[in-house]
C-alpha cells in the first residue's frame, strides 16, 4: 500500500501582510526578543532573520526548555551564539528565575541606539524592544512572562504611533505588547513538517494522520525506547499504540484518527518525553 506523502501547504498572501506588518512594528524598537522552540532550535527560526529584522540588536529565548533534556540542550546554545553572535537564553513560560536576565540582557542590547539618540541631542528614554518569533513557539506567554509584575500601559508613544501600546517593564524598558509573527516563508518541507510537530502551522494545512505517522518517524528514528516505553509497544505506529491502548472502532479496527490526535497532543505537552528534534551535526 502506497504510503501518502506529507505536504505542508503555505499561503502567500498571509505571508505578505504578516512582513508588512512585523516591519511597521520593528520601525518603533531598538532591539528584538526572539522566541524559538527549544524542540526545534534550528527549525522554528527563520532563515534570513538578519534580513527580515533589518539587523536589529536581538536576544534570542529557547522557549519551551522544560520540554528538552539540558544536556541535549547546551550545544544548541553554544552554536546559535556562534552563529548569531547575539545571546541566548533557555527560558519557559512557567519559571520566572530568568526574567532579570532576560530584561538586563534587553536593556544592554538597547544600549547603542540609546546612545545614537542622545547623539542626536535627544533624552535619554526607556529602551523599546518587541518580542518576534514564528507562530506558535511562545510569544504571548513570554510578553506575559515579561509583564507580569507590571501591569502599568504606557499608552502611546507620542510621534511614534496612536495604535501600539506599550507596557513599562522598569524604569529602563518599555515592551511592545503585541508579539510580532514572523511569517513562514520557506519551501523546505522537512522544516514545515517539524513545525507541524510543534503546532507552529495551523492545522488547516495538513492532515492529523500524516503528521503523527512522520512524528513517529522521527522519534522512533531518534529516541525509538523512550516512546516504546510510554506507548507500552514493540512496534512505533499509529495501528500498534491504537491496539495497544484499545482504542478500537466498528468491525475491530484500529481507530488512526483518535490515536493521532494522541499523539500529536502527548508530543506538544511533553508527556511522551524530552525531546529535540533537530540535529545539531546535520543543522
Amino acid at each position: 500500500m502506497k504510503k501518502d506523502k506529507l505536504h505542508i501547504h503555505w499561503y502567500p498572501g498571509h505571508i505578505a501582510k504578516a512582513e508588512r506588518k512585523l516591519k511597521e512594528q520593528l520601525s518603533l524598537v531598538d532591539a528584538v526578543i526572539e522566541v524559538i522552540d527549544a524542540r526545534l532550535p534550528y527549525s522554528s527560526g527563520y532563515d534570513n532573520i538578519a534580513g527580515l529584522l533589518n539587523d536589529k540588536p536581538r536576544l534570542i529565548l529557547l522557549n519551551k526548555s522544560d520540554l528538552t533534556e539540558k544536556t541535549e540542550l547546551q550545544p544548541w546554545i553554544k552554536k546559535l551564539e556562534e552563529k548569531t553572535g547575539w545571546p541566548v537564553i533557555p527560558t519557559d513560560a512557567k519559571n520566572s528565575k530568568d526574567l532579570s536576565i532576560i530584561v538586563k540582557k534587553a536593556v544592554e542590547l538597547s544600549e547603542p541606539r540609546i546612545q545614537a539618540l542622545i547623539k542626536k541631542g535627544l533624552l535619554r528614554r526607556p529602551a523599546r524592544i518587541m518580542v518576534v518569533g514564528m507562530p506558535n513557539v511562545g510569544k504571548s506567554s513570554i510578553i506575559n512572562k515579561l509583564t507580569r509584575s507590571s501591569k502599568t500601559k504606557t499608552g502611546a508613544k507620542a510621534g511614534v504611533t496612536r495604535q501600539q501600546q506599550w507596557v513599562r517593564i522598569n524604569p529602563q524598558l518599555d515592551l511592545l505588547d503585541t508579539p510580532g509573527i514572523i511569517p513562514m516563508k520557506q519551501e523546505n518541507q522537512e522544516v514545515a513538517k517539524k513545525l507541524a510537530f510543534v503546532n507552529s502551522v495551523s492545522e488547516n494545512a495538513y492532515s492529523n494522520e500524516l503528521v503523527a505517522n512522520e512524528l513517529l518517524e522521527l522519534l522512533n528514528e531518534k529516541y525509538p525506547e523512550k516512546v516504546k516505553e510510554y506507548y507500552k509497544t514493540d512496534i512505533l505506529t499509529l495501528e500498534a499504540i491504537a491496539i495497544s491502548r484499545n482504542w478500537i472502532i466498528s468491525g475491530g479496527k484500529p481507530d488512526i484518527e483518535r490515536t493521532a490526535v494522541y499523539v500529536l497532543r502527548d508530543f506538544r505537552e511533553g508527556k511522551t518525553g524530552k525531546f529535540i528534534l533537530d540535529d545539531a551535526d546535520k543543522e
